[in-house]
């Protein structure tokens, strides 16, 4: 990543984390573009250079947050998804609960559905059958993940894995 990339990442995720900062304390729609720029310290351009609605703004986050988390875990294919990594899935929502907490308490799941939509679907290249069965997973998981966190995360990880291979799809002993 250029120089360029790299500020321009910097800024965006100076954004993400004002705009978290601000869900704290107030509904989404009360959360001015204004406000966020001036947490962030950055210009109001800045924001509309690089998103188009608040809730990209937190796709955007979680995103970078998979990124990070799949890097530091050494996941070879950290984009799409198959089976064997469903239980990095759920480790890693795992790791982000008070983040999920609060998209949940602000209604934004949509936010939430679209990061893993970017995440698990390929952008480019992929045959009918890939973006079918990406497709699957990605409404599955975030079904999955959606009952998980309206749960209070009662089962762990390595439960919920277990759950997705063997009753969803119908693999035994993968975990």
């Amino acid at each position: 990543m250029g120089g360029n990339a790299k500020t321009t990442e910097f800024l965006k995720e100076c954004l993400s984390d004002a705009l978290i900062k601000l869900l704290k304390t107030k509904p989404i729609e009360k959360i001015t573009i204004p406000e966020i720029a001036e947490m962030a310290n950055v210009g109001r351009t800045t924001y509309f250079r690089n998103f188009t609605a608040k809730n990209e703004v937190l796709t955007f986050k979680i995103t970078q947050l998979w990124d990070r988390w799949a890097d530091e875990h050494g996941l070879a294919e950290p984009r799409g998804y198959s089976p064997n990594n469903a239980l990095d899935f759920f480790n890693f929502n795992s790791s982000i609960r008070e983040l999920l907490n609060l998209i949940y308490t602000r209604g934004l799941q949509s936010a939430l559905y679209d990061a893993f939509y970017h995440i698990i679907m390929p952008p480019y290249g992929a045959t009918s059958i890939e973006r079918y069965k990406n497709s699957f997973y990605c409404y599955g998981l975030f079904g999955l993940l959606d009952q998980w966190i309206k749960c209070k995360y009662k089962e762990s990880p390595e439960e919920m894995a277990k759950i997705f291979l063997k009753e969803i799809v119908g693999q035994k002993d993968r975990i």
